[in-house]
């Protein structure tokens, strides 16, 4: 997959990483779908190196999906770890 897929990827594994973790996020929407773009890229890089499944060239490959979204929930639960408390 080229760099514009995995943006693109990255932009839904955010809005889909949001959806099964609502509530607020200190970045809001913008915030969440760079998490979500970083989270593709992560998940995929972690994917490839520790466990040994080497990208495929499919968009829409299950795996992939999987990674790209369970980074991006990584991420996203890092960053309200990090910075939740920002917007009282």
């Amino acid at each position: 997959m080229g760099i514009i897929s995995w943006i693109i990827l990255g932009l839904l594994a955010g809005a889909i990483a949001k959806v099964l973790l609502p509530g607020r996020d200190p970045g809001g929407l913008i915030g969440t779908v760079l998490i979500g773009i970083a989270g593709a890229f992560v998940g995929g890089w972690i994917s490839a190196t520790f466990l040994d499944r080497p990208i495929r060239q499919e968009f829409f490959d299950l795996p992939t999906w999987g990674a790209a979204i369970g980074g991006s929930l990584v991420l996203l639960v890092l960053y309200r770890l990090l910075l939740g408390n920002s917007r009282n």
